[in-house]
């Protein structure tokens, strides 16, 4: 298959104001569309913002995976033909969640719970991801999806990939100080032999600043696109959805060969894979 166009939406977005952020994803997505871009990623707690102070004010913007938003946003991937992911703050039974919602032209495709998660903003107040990690088979290729702190361990990245992820899709809010930017994104990439499109926010709310610097990396590691520290941006690029599934890199046939995949040797990794008992 061909290269495929990839957008990530760099937005500003307004705390609480549900209306406010759908409408501007909905636009970034029209928008997308008009440059070709199969997939449009969008930030971390895209639709409701990030930085509530208690679960009560939270779970008063959140929305089912069924909700207002996602009926919106999958009537306007259809008519555009493409897919878009965009994180929200889920409700389900009562409980909620730092979620992820990926949304083709047919509809829904998948919901992914942010599985790690860290004592930060309304984060305090949600309930850790209760799913375990899948890989989509979309028209272009095969997609996971992590959310920011995620890909601050190695393991996500890593279980992806033995699924068969070609990329994985990074919603991230990276506050200021957070140096997850400066090459997190690029080692899970080369060490995965996978690509990876991290949307990141603008923008400040209850005096957090957010770094913007989303970016589209390949599966070599190199960075293919990186939006700006502090502007709103469509950040557009191709990415060879193919070549991240072929994981032997030929240096000098013959010579100099490896593959970060047929290379692993599990039997030395039990301190990792072992599951230890709880207390």
């Amino acid at each position: 298959m061909e290269k495929v166009k990839i957008a990530g939406a760099q937005i500003d977005v307004r705390l609480g104001d549900v209306s406010h952020n759908r409408d501007t994803i909905i636009g970034k997505i029209r928008e997308a569309a008009t440059m070709s871009a199969a997939l449009v990623v969008f930030p971390e707690c895209a639709l409701q913002g990030f930085c509530f102070n208690s679960l009560e004010e939270a779970a008063a913007v959140a929305e089912s995976r069924e909700g207002p938003s996602a009926e919106q946003i999958s009537e306007v991937c259809r008519q555009e033909g493409v897919h878009a992911v965009y994180g929200y703050i889920e409700e389900s039974g009562g409980y909620y969640y730092n979620s992820a919602i990926l949304i083709g032209p047919a509809g829904t495709v998948a919901n992914y719970r942010k599985v790690h998660v860290p004592f930060a903003g309304v984060e305090r107040f949600l309930t850790p991801g209760d799913q375990h990690f899948q890989v989509h088979d979309l028209p272009f290729g095969k997609v996971g999806i992590n959310i920011c702190y995620d890909t601050n361990f190695p393991e996500p990245a890593r279980v992806l990939k033995l699924l068969g992820a070609e990329l994985i899709i990074l919603p991230v809010n990276w506050p200021a100080g957070d140096r997850t930017a400066e090459c997190v994104v690029n080692v899970r990439a080369n060490e995965n032999h996978v690509n990876f499109i991290a949307a990141d926010r603008v923008g400040a709310e209850r005096g957090w600043r957010f770094i913007g610097r989303s970016r589209v990396v390949d599966f070599n590691g190199d960075t293919l696109a990186e939006a700006s520290p502090t502007e709103e941006e469509l950040l557009i690029a191709e990415i060879d959805m193919e070549q991240a599934s072929r994981n032997r890199i030929i240096n000098v046939p013959g010579e100099y060969e490896t593959d970060r995949i047929g290379d692993r040797r599990p039997e030395f990794y039990s301190a990792i894979t072992g599951i230890p008992a709880k207390s």
